[in-house]
């Protein structure tokens, strides 16, 4: 396809007054009683904040970021969906650990065993929701490796999907924010992340009450995702999401001495951003009047485009930051229905490229017909 368009804006942000001060990360420690700590914005994956951060780390229960992020995505494809029931084998209903007493034998939506992962970090959920995905625990943990890897997690290594003690599993806070940003993309998933207490239903009447074991949930303003972890051989490890206004931040501990350290570890890394950063919008979701997309073959010549979604761009509070939007525009054939994908726009900070945003059609376009060209044509003649 053809570009149509290249369009440079030069935009100029001022993150705060002029009266604030820009604070740098590396001359202070932040969660200083954790192993490990990472900082970072979850759109652009920009770093605040990192400390020991591609050590190899056993990391417990926050493995099963991974897994869910496995589900979630095979409910996009279509392989499962969130009203399916699924039969607990007798594998997954005697794994120990946290776990919410699942039947073996008993039927579950794949829903509740989703919240169960989620806000109750159940061990035989997960096994369960692997076995209906892949058919095994041993074929969905080589899924998860493969997916990792795609994500350019370098420093990971996945041997079960649970997040029990296991020879060769590892990864580091560095690749644990890269798949919780990653899981963060699916808006399904807070449906189930934002819970606070549950219960989940058996047979007979019988009921496992389940709370969220990330704290924050309930008690940091804007923490709305994350998973807890711990084994003895892990220690206490969280990584957590908060968001404030347009600016959403990922935050990782690993190695605490107890839970109360690595949620004060997070926290103070949630304050020190939201407090030092800020995130602009510099693209608004809404139609570009500059921008047109040409229609060949079509009813009209050229359609109105709007972005799929906003675009913010993260900075230090009080520092100024060159934008430039580069606009890319292909020539499409009718027909063309609205919200097809017509082009992008390719968002630089400083000169670097920082973000994509995809482009979409914003009206339809009927086929040019045979008596479309003729009425043309009289048009034409007439004038």
């Amino acid at each position: 396809m053809k570009k149509v368009m290249l369009l440079f804006f030069i935009l100029t942000l001022f993150c705060s007054s002029l009266f604030s001060v820009s604070v740098n990360a590396e001359t202070i420690a932040l969660a200083k009683n954790c192993k490990a700590a990472y900082l970072c914005d979850a759109m652009s994956g920009e770093v605040v904040y990192a400390r020991n951060e591609t050590a190899h780390m056993p990391i417990a229960s926050m493995c099963k970021i991974m897994t869910l992020l496995l589900c979630f995505e095979a409910e996009e494809s279509g392989k499962i969906s969130f009203d399916d029931t699924i039969c607990v084998s007798d594998r997954a209903a005697g794994m120990g650990g946290s776990q919410v007493f699942l039947e073996a034998g008993g039927n579950y939506f794949v829903k509740d065993l989703i919240e169960s992962i989620c806000i109750a970090s159940a061990n035989d959920s997960c096994v369960a929701m692997a076995e209906a995905i892949c058919g095994s625990e041993e074929i969905f943990v080589k899924k998860m490796n493969e997916r990792a890897e795609q994500l350019g997690m370098k420093d990971t290594s996945f041997s079960d999907c649970t997040g029990l003690p296991k020879e060769g599993q590892y990864s580091c806070a560095r690749d644990v924010s890269v798949m919780l940003r990653e899981l963060l993309k699916k808006q399904a998933y807070y449906s189930f992340s934002k819970i606070w207490m549950d219960e989940m239903l058996h047979s007979g009447g019988r009921v496992t009450q389940m709370a969220n074991t990330n704290k924050l949930i309930r008690n940091y303003q804007g923490c709305d995702a994350g998973k807890t972890g711990y084994t003895a051989e892990a220690g206490f490890c969280l990584a957590a999401s908060a968001m404030r206004g347009g600016m959403r931040v990922v935050s990782v501990v690993m190695g605490a001495a107890d839970s109360k350290t690595r949620f004060d570890g997070v926290s103070e890394m949630f304050d020190f951003a939201f407090a030092n950063y800020t995130s602009k919008c510099v693209l608004e979701e809404k139609v570009l009047q500059e921008i047109k997309c040409e229609v060949s073959g079509g009813k009209q010549r050229e359609v109105s485009v709007i972005p799929e979604r906003a675009c913010y761009v993260f900075g230090n509070k009080g520092e100024e930051d060159k934008i430039e939007l580069e606009y890319n525009v292909t020539a499409i054939k009718a027909p063309v229905t609205v919200g097809v994908e017509v082009g992008e726009v390719i968002v630089y900070k400083n000169g670097v490229e920082c973000d994509r945003v995809v482009l979409l059609a914003n009206e339809a376009v009927s086929k040019r017909g045979y008596f479309d060209g003729i009425r043309e044509i009289a048009e034409n003649w007439i004038l």
